[in-house]
């Protein structure tokens, strides 16, 4: 399971080192280089609650199968994306199969972990399974830079050889494949899918539509509306694809919220990070992976330390410790964005890391503990909904302050210089996603030109660093407020899980 777990958080990682040469290769858009990213984010969102309920109802173990084999196949054709003109089209549709794919899988994958260990025995055992698929996915980085300085589809083609080692060792050691046979809530699953795509596409174009247009507020109104139809029918249908009657208990409803606000700027931060050190920085892909390792330091010690005090007295420490940290840690690292001084950011990065490290797999596992030993599946689907779909989110809304920041400041800084506004333009549109202008001014007013635009890139992806501080914060404040002491009980009965349709069936 880690290394078909891993082989997604690796992915993840990877193509945001690549960006930069994605979007020269392939003439991406300034929102088609996000939607490389988010497509992947926004398919794993809207398709993991069907995952959940397959894995319960078809077996962990052979959804995890056609998982793995699945996010495979679109890796593959990802790096045979053709230098065409419908190759942004190409790219981001099978990134968003590698997100159904790695649906099928990752929820599938977490239950059968969890139901081998006992109640008390969880959060270390998943501290040591995030911890391991965290390093898996500082190899990404690191793996990233050099691949890519080979050839950017590489990095896409690395997946096979982990896929092909994930199957062999499910082969092998044969985890158990229990099922619960039961409808699959077909309608729901297109409500839920249909709102979270329309929510997230109004909000990554609104900076290309305007926040004026019709489809910007079309799009948003219309998935907030199927968002809150798929939460009507789902309390109401005998065989929900969610039974969020869950969402009674106080611990899983906050820690799904504490995971939602924490998802806005933890995958997404990998993008901007990655832009920003190969463009502001001015370092190699290679160097923008040691950038980005240096978050992951922070991070992998903390979720040990926040899995053992989880177990030991409950998440709440864990999690208030941590938003704080993370909250502090961004301010400070945004704040030194503008200096362009690796070194000087090199403490505030780790102290980011570890405030999330904090929180992740706490507030994961004890969200999970919180739903009966017969649905962990469903309930690793519920979280992990939640989690990427925050990530969807934060992707489109960051992305858009990113693209609409830097147009402000980069008129402005090469008006400075004699740019004419127009230029400018389009100069930003070229530089959102890291990797420069393409055709730009030569000689002594070229390097004035690329001087402005690492500055004006810097200023704002700092803007970028305190909106997700300003999340962490507001993370922390509700953990506060919100998050129960305590440990989640040693059993949880069934009934907690079960909607009013079934509880009626069930008396009759």
């Amino acid at each position: 399971m880690v290394f078909a777990v891993g082989m997604t958080f690796i992915d993840q990682t990877i193509v945001s080192i690549a960006i930069p040469d994605l979007e020269q290769d392939l003439d991406l858009s300034e929102t088609g280089v996000q939607w490389v990213v988010n497509a992947y984010l926004l398919a794993l969102s809207a398709t993991f609650a069907l995952g959940g309920r397959l894995a319960d109802t078809m077996g962990s173990r052979k959804m995890v199968t056609i998982g793995v084999a699945t996010f495979a196949t679109a890796s593959a054709l990802c790096g045979l994306t053709p230098a065409a003109s419908y190759a942004e089209a190409w790219i981001v549709v099978f990134r968003a199969i590698q997100g159904v794919g790695a649906a099928m899988m990752i929820p599938a994958a977490l239950a059968l972990v969890i139901g081998s260990f006992e109640v008390h025995k969880r959060g270390q055992a998943l501290a040591i399974f995030f911890g391991i698929t965290g390093a898996l996915t500082s190899i990404g980085p690191l793996a990233g830079g050099y691949l890519t300085a080979i050839d950017w589809r590489a990095i896409f083609w690395v997946n096979i050889p982990i896929a092909i080692i994930a199957l062999v060792l499910i082969a092998y050691s044969k985890p158990s494949d229990t099922r619960r046979p039961a409808p699959i809530d077909v309608p729901g699953a297109l409500l839920v899918t249909g709102g979270m795509a329309l929510s997230v596409l109004g909000l990554q174009q609104s900076s290309v539509w305007g926040w004026g247009s019709w489809l910007t507020i079309g799009s948003i109104v219309i998935g907030s509306l199927l968002l809150v139809l798929f939460v009507l029918r789902e309390l109401k249908v005998e065989d929900p694809l969610l039974r969020l009657r869950i969402f009674t208990d106080r611990a899983f409803s906050s820690q799904n919220v504490v995971l939602f606000i924490l998802s806005f700027g933890f995958i997404p931060l990998f993008f901007f990070t990655s832009t920003y050190a190969q463009l502001s920085l001015g370092e190699s892909p290679a160097n923008a992976g040691l950038y980005i390792l240096t978050f992951f330091i922070g991070f992998a010690v903390a979720a040990q330390v926040g899995g053992r005090i989880l177990d030991k007295v409950g998440a709440r420490p864990a999690v208030v410790a941590g938003g704080a940290i993370a909250a502090v840690g961004f301010y400070l690292w945004g704040n030194s964005l503008t200096d362009l001084s690796w070194s000087a950011q090199t403490p505030w990065i780790i102290m980011s890391g570890f405030g999330m490290g904090m929180v992740l797999a706490p507030s994961n596992t004890d969200a999970i503990n919180r739903a009966p030993a017969t649905s962990y599946g469903e309930a690793t689907g519920i979280t992990q909904t939640v989690r990427n779909y925050g990530a969807s989110l934060g992707m489109a809304v960051l992305g858009t302050i990113l693209i609409t920041q830097n147009r402000l400041n980069l008129e402005g800084k090469l008006g400075d210089v004699g740019i004419p506004k127009a230029v400018a333009d389009r100069i930003a549109s070229q530089v959102v996603g890291g990797g420069g202008p393409r055709g730009g001014p030569s000689g002594a007013n070229g390097e004035k030109v690329f001087e402005v635009i690492q500055n004006a890139y810097a200023a704002s992806t700092s803007t970028v660093f305190y909106v997700i501080a300003g999340a962490m914060a507001v993370m922390f404040l509700f953990s506060l407020v919100f998050v129960p002491r305590g440990r989640a009980p040693e059993k949880v009965a069934d009934d907690a899980f079960e909607s009013p349709a079934e509880a009626e069936s069930e008396t009759a």
